[in-house]
């Protein structure tokens, strides 16, 4: 009996996890993540190929909003797949980032960043 119920519970699990949004959602204008920090996208970034051309040094300024790895298509949020193999958010076809720089829910300290490359990401 035990094994039926524990089967039932992962069962529930893998559909939750299959069906759930992505975790951004919109804060005064901006799209934030699940922790209430700010979002954004850069411009060097080809929206809808798939592929962030932020990795390495880019990255540890710029750390991706990491998707799960049973994470699907939800709306105007797809998943991409990094150059280390994890999966990133993106939103119409753009990949979502942090910046490190960022403190606090609020701070938009990377909108314009890099002679305007990197912008919040809005709806």
């Amino acid at each position: 009996m035990k094994n039926k119920y524990s089967a039932i519970i992962a069962l529930a699990a893998l559909a939750l996890g299959a069906c759930a949004s992505p975790p951004a959602k919109m804060e005064g204008g901006a799209l934030t993540g699940a922790t209430s920090m700010t979002l954004y996208t850069f411009d060097r970034d080809t929206a809808g190929n798939g592929k962030s051309v932020c990795n390495g040094f880019c990255a540890s300024n710029w750390p991706a909003l990491i998707a799960a790895d049973r994470a699907q298509p939800y709306g105007e949020y797809t998943v991409i797949i990094r150059d280390d193999g994890k999966k990133q958010y993106a939103y119409k076809g753009k990949p979502l980032y942090y910046f490190v720089k960022d403190q606090k829910p609020g701070d938009k300290l990377g909108d314009g960043f890099m002679n305007g490359a990197w912008h919040l990401a809005k709806l």
